[in-house]
Parts: structure tokens; C-alpha cells; sequence
């Protein structure tokens, strides 16, 4: 690297970090307007029978701005759901080239968004008649996104002193970008096999999930693909909009304030008082734990992350291997996507219009069933190794769950409020955030960390709600396919009997899980494979719980494994080691899968 080179990736570095800050700050302070807005309307509502005029249509357009400011930041982060288990296999001189064709597709995306969202922008009229606002704004914001992104992946690369490679992915990017609408193959092929296999190379190469979702939907239109760019960002943004998804960024703050407030570490005193004892006490302990924590995160990534940085210096000095501890960890994270609340159960809900009360309820069953096996596999693995902890007094049992009490209401509030009407599911994850920030003021957390926790949770509410939005076109060109309509066609060729159906839902799920992302998963195949359950007789909700749990369980598999991946940057241990050491709770998981499919079948 020459001096001027030095010079501009300091230069760089300076800028984005600033804008970087500068973009965080801007959308934790429309969370936090969103969390007024959601709060002030719903207490209207219920205690003076009035509400605020266009209060949801507003909340939906802050949201969408939101997304657009804080989604370009995750770049660069683990948020950007890049399958680097492929490129870190590569060759050395194979690296460079996937590196810049990742960029590459990062850069269609980015210019489909500027360029589609203004499109949109310039070209719909009318006014929004609760707000005053012209319609094109909502899809302006994505225009800005768009720009955002393609300068935060320049100034990154610059800093990096990656400047030849940026140029070269730019020109690649560009090029595809401007020749993709003048193409036209011919081809008896179905548009969204091409929009697959454009995403299949993008993932490939490194790309972040939505950016490979939207290059590839703009790739599409040379094989047929009647989404125009300024339709796929129209689609995209009709994704994004629905209130229901404003619970994700709520319960992703109420899970961080909960951790942030010493809530989280009362759960822990009190799952230790009652499981401790037992064989694998502190593993058993750090189970229950993530079964109490799960009433209020509804993240699993997040509980891996609290669960690394809380249990796994203890589980080692208890005896447990460090990649040992790490599993069990990991394994039990899964259980947060499943009992409620769920934010899986909430893109299900969004997929496929499905109760979210009903699948909650499901939830919670199956989560139940989850957390036996996964005690059974404690008890036969773990206990061999890890040492059992002094039996807890009734009165110290009385005083840990008194003081957990708090935490333990948020579940409450959460799953009855919604279970039986009393609140919408937006409005509950409200009043979960509006409860754990008074928990977090009560403690007396500083108003730095209450705001830092504000940044974090609009930062990875904005990647969910971009993977959401950019996975919407992909789902429009498979309904336009009929692809579910094939598969319920294939189903019913291989006998149609429900049995038939679960057992080749299950495994094209368990396939699947293993090279897309969960939440891409969930939005791609639940409309797909749902309309084959139901013909079969199967429950739809039955059946979504099974889709979530089967998914969540590749938490825990190679190449992907979120979870794995997050407790080994969190306690610093080798991801292989954990994935090796993982087998045994990954057993039980599919163990329970199992079960719940059988149960599932015996109470058609």
C-alpha cells in the first residue's frame, strides 16, 4: 500500500465511522418514536375508546425508513447473513475473485433499490389521506437505502485498501445492473428457477442474503420475470409494510433491556435454585435458563450471545469443555424461536397469515417437548463431565423467584394479552419494551447504555426487516410459478396421505435449512409447502410449528449455524469444535421434531 493509499483508507475509515454512528443514532431515535407512537395509541384506544388518526399507516412508514438507514450497516457484520463457510474453503487465489463478485451483486442490489425506489418515488401519485404525505415517500426511503449502501460499501473497501477490487466490483455491478433489462433468453424454464440459481451463485461468492435476493430478482427479468426493477422494489416494500412486524424491533429491545437491566441474571438465580442440584446442575441450570429467558427475548441469537457471555466461564470452571460448554449453549438458544414470544412464529404469521396467537400456543407446547429432550441429552452427556451444585433452601428458592418475578410477568403480559385479544401482537411486544425499559430505569442503567441497546435492536430489527422485504419478490415469482401448486401436485402423486406429506416436508425442510438462512427459509417454503399440508388435512398451525422447529434446528448445522457461529465469537472457541461437539443436542432436537410430527398425525 502507498502513502496516498494509507492516506485515503484513513480517511475513509474516519467517514464511515462517523456515518456509521451518525445512521445508528438516527435509527434508534425512530425506534424509539415507534415505541411512543404503538404505546400512546394503544392506551388511547383502551382508556379513552379513541385513537390517533393514520397511527398504524404512520408507524409502517417510519418503520420503512428505519429499515432503510440502519439495513446498509450490516455490511459488514455477522447481521449480513453471508455463507462464508464456502468462501473460507476457497482456494487463495479463488478468494479475491468471489470477493468481488460479492460485492458485485452488493452493488446490483444497491442500485436497484436507488434507482427502482426513486422510479416508484417519481412516478406514483397521490397523497396519503391520513397523513398528508405524498405515497411516493414510502418507496423514496428505499431509494435512499439504496445510496447508503453503495457509499458504505465503498468507504468500507477504501478503508480496507481494497480499492482495486471495489472498482472492479463496481464496473462488474454496474455493467449487469444496465445490460440485465435489454437481455431476453428464450426458455420453456420457469423465471424463479433462474432467480434461484442467480441467488445460489451470489451466496456462493459471499454476498449478504438480501443483497443476493435482490440482484437476483433483477437478473430474473432476462429469463422472463414480469417484475420490472421498480416492481421488485414496489414488492419489496409491500413486504416490509405490514404492523405486525413492528413486534420484531420491539422484542428484540425487550429482550436487550431485560440482559441490561440484571433481570436476565435474577432468571438465572432462579432456574440455578431449582435445577442446580441435579446431575450437570449448571448445565441443567443454563437449560431452564433459556426456557425462563425465552418468555421475553423471543431471539435466539440473542440468548446465545447472553448465554456465552453469562454460563460459559462457569460451565468450564465446572468441569465442561470449552467446546463442550459451547454446544450446550448454543443447543439451548434454539428453544427462544420456539416458546414464546417468537419472532420466527411472527414471519411465519406475515408469510402465510396464520394466527399468532394459535402458533404461539403451538410454540409453547413444542418448546415444552424440546426442553425435555434436551434435558435427557444433559443428563446422559453433559453429566458425565460437569459437577452438580448445592441443593438451594425453600426459603432461597422463595427469595430467587421473588425477585425474578418481574421478568417472569413479561412472559405473562406477552403471551395472554395476545393468546386471548386483549392486545394486538404490535402492541404487546410495546408494552414488553415499555416494560423492560422501566425495569432498566429502575435498576438505574445509564441513559449511554439504555440508548446503546436502542442502536443494537434497530440495527438488527433493519436486517430481519430487510431480509423480509427482499424476499418478497423472490415469493411473488414462485406464486406466479405455481410452485406450491407442483409441489401439492408431487405430494399427491406420491400417495397425499398426511403422513406422506409431513415426512417430505420434514426432510426437503431439513435440506433446506442447511444452505438458506432461517428466516429466508421460513418466507420462501412456508407458502409453498403450507397449501400441500392443508390439502393433506393437516392443521396449518400444527404445521407451521413444525416448519419453525424443524428450521430452528439448523441453528446448529454446518454451513450456516447462527447460533454456533455467535457463541463461538462471543467465548472465542473454534466454531468447528462446537459444531463437532453439538451432535449429541442435535440429536435430541430432531428427536423432538419427531415427536411432534407423530403427535401431529395422531390428533388429525
Amino acid at each position: 500500500m502507498t502513502r496516498n493509499d494509507g492516506r485515503i483508507a484513513a480517511l475513509s475509515g474516519a467517514v464511515i465511522s462517523r456515518l456509521e454512528a451518525l445512521l445508528s443514532g438516527l435509527a434508534a431515535l425512530l425506534l424509539a418514536v415507534l415505541l411512543a407512537l404503538v404505546i400512546t395509541n394503544a392506551g388511547l384506544r383502551y382508556l379513552l375508546h379513541v385513537g390517533l388518526v393514520g397511527a398504524e399507516e404512520l408507524a409502517i412508514w417510519l418503520q420503512v425508513a428505519m429499515i432503510a438507514l440502519a439495513a446498509p450497516l450490516a455490511l459488514n457484520g455477522p447481521l449480513a447473513m453471508r455463507l462464508d463457510a464456502l468462501t473460507t474453503r476457497l482456494p487463495q487465489a479463488l478468494k479475491a475473485p468471489a470477493g468481488v463478485m460479492a460485492d458485485a451483486m452488493t452493488t446490483m442490489a444497491a442500485l436497484v433499490l436507488l434507482f427502482g425506489g426513486a422510479t416508484v418515488a417519481r412516478t406514483l401519485g397521490g397523497i396519503s389521506p391520513t397523513l398528508g404525505l405524498p405515497e411516493g415517500l414510502r418507496f423514496g426511503f428505499l431509494a435512499g437505502g439504496g445510496g447508503l449502501l453503495l457509499a458504505l460499501l465503498t468507504l468500507s473497501r477504501l478503508s480496507a485498501g481494497r480499492g482495486r477490487a471495489l472498482f472492479a466490483a463496481l464496473v462488474i455491478g454496474a455493467a449487469l445492473h444496465s445490460i440485465v433489462p435489454f437481455l431476453s433468453v428464450e426458455t420453456d424454464l420457469p423465471p424463479s428457477l433462474f432467480l434461484a440459481l442467480a441467488a445460489a451463485i451470489g451466496l456462493a461468492c459471499g454476498a449478504p442474503l438480501p443483497h443476493a435476493f435482490l440482484a437476483a430478482a433483477h437478473a430474473a427479468i432476462a429469463f422472463g420475470s414480469p417484475q420490472p426493477e421498480a416492481a421488485i422494489v414496489s414488492t419489496t416494500v409491500t413486504g416490509l409494510s405490514k404492523f405486525l412486524l413492528l413486534a420484531i424491533p420491539f422484542f428484540l429491545l425487550a429482550g436487550g433491556l431485560l440482559t441490561g437491566s440484571g433481570a436476565a441474571g435474577r432468571l438465572v438465580r432462579l432456574a440455578a435454585s431449582l435445577v442446580g442440584h441435579r446431575r450437570a446442575g449448571l448445565a441443567q441450570t443454563t437449560l431452564l435458563t433459556s426456557v425462563l429467558f425465552s418468555g421475553a427475548s423471543g431471539s435466539s441469537v440473542a440468548n446465545a450471545a447472553f448465554g456465552a457471555a453469562t454460563f460459559q466461564p462457569e460451565l468450564a470452571r465446572h468441569g465442561h469443555r470449552p467446546a463442550e460448554a459451547g454446544a450446550l449453549i448454543a443447543a439451548t438458544s434454539v428453544l427462544d424461536n420456539v416458546i414464546p414470544p417468537s419472532i420466527a412464529f411472527l414471519i411465519l404469521a406475515a408469510a402465510t397469515n396464520l394466527s399468532v396467537g394459535a402458533l404461539l400456543t403451538g410454540g409453547l407446547a413444542a418448546g415444552g417437548v424440546m426442553a425435555l429432550c434436551l434435558a435427557v441429552a444433559i443428563h446422559l452427556s453433559a453429566g458425565r463431565r460437569g459437577t452438580a451444585m448445592p441443593r438451594a433452601t425453600t426459603q432461597e428458592r422463595r427469595a430467587a423467584l421473588a425477585a425474578a418475578l418481574p421478568a417472569l410477568g413479561l412472559g405473562v403480559i406477552v403471551v395472554a394479552g395476545i393468546r386471548f385479544g386483549v392486545v394486538t401482537t404490535t402492541e404487546a411486544a410495546g408494552l414488553a419494551a415499555l416494560y423492560t425499559l422501566g425495569l432498566a430505569m429502575a435498576a438505574g442503567l445509564r441513559f449511554r447504555a439504555i440508548a446503546a441497546v436502542f442502536r443494537q435492536s434497530a440495527g438488527e430489527a433493519a436486517a430481519v426487516g430487510m431480509l423480509i422485504g427482499t424476499a418478497a419478490p423472490f415469493a411473488f415469482q414462485l406464486a406466479v410459478d405455481d410452485v406450491a401448486g407442483l409441489v401439492t401436485h408431487l405430494v399427491t402423486l406420491l400417495g397425499g396421505s398426511a403422513g406422506a406429506v409431513l415426512l417430505l416436508a420434514n426432510l426437503v425442510l431439513l435440506a433446506a435449512g442447511l444452505v438458506l438462512d432461517i428466516g429466508a427459509a421460513i418466507l420462501l417454503l412456508g407458502p409453498i409447502l403450507l397449501p400441500a399440508a392443508m390439502a393433506a388435512g393437516i392443521d396449518p398451525v400444527a404445521f407451521g410449528v413444525i416448519l419453525v422447529v424443524n428450521l430452528m434446528i439448523h441453528g446448529l448445522t454446518p454451513p450456516l449455524g447462527m447460533l454456533v457461529y455467535v457463541v463461538a465469537g462471543v467465548t472465542g472457541v473454534p466454531a468447528g469444535a462446537i459444531f463437532r461437539a453439538v451432535t449429541p443436542y442435535l440429536a435430541a432436537l430432531l428427536v423432538a421434531l419427531a415427536l411432534i410430527s407423530i403427535a401431529t398425525l395422531l390428533f388429525l
